[in-house]
């Protein structure tokens, strides 16, 4: 579903450079979910989720791709996408852009789950006012 902000995103250079970044950003969360998954399977076992958490962390060629730098390009990618509106629709195209770094700084510095929350509502609001613009109307009608 997210690959698909590539087909209806301006075919420009920064589009191309966006939906690049957006694939690759994709590819990470399915990793980042896989972890997710398994360290839910882990239930109660809480010194087990620990040690499998310790042994990511302590893994660079997981913990890079998977957990710190690919899921961001998602953001990054998507954040580009909205740029290209940047003229014609300046409040939504400014909520991608400005919600893409609050959810980093959020999950990253601050370890805020609220500001996490409306960073990731100010994101997905800006998108969704992107996607059902009245351009994107004309053109499908």
């Amino acid at each position: 579903m997210l690959l698909s902000f590539n087909q209806v995103f301006p075919k420009n250079t920064l589009g191309n450079v966006a939906a690049f970044l957006t694939a690759l950003g994709v590819i990470a969360h399915i990793g980042l979910c896989t972890i997710d998954f398994i360290m839910w399977s882990f239930g109660d076992n809480d010194a087990g989720r620990e040690q499998l958490s310790e042994l990511i962390s302590n893994t660079p060629t997981i913990l890079y791709p998977f957990v710190i730098i690919g899921p961001s390009l998602l953001f990054i990618g998507l954040a580009l996408h909205a740029a290209n509106f940047i003229k014609t629709n300046t409040a939504a195209s400014l909520m991608v852009i400005a919600g893409a770094p609050a959810i980093g700084v959020s999950f990253f510095i601050l370890k805020n789950g609220m500001y996490m929350l409306l960073s990731c509502a100010l994101f997905t609001i800006g998108l969704a006012l992107l996607l059902y613009r009245k351009e994107a109307h004309k053109t499908i009608a």
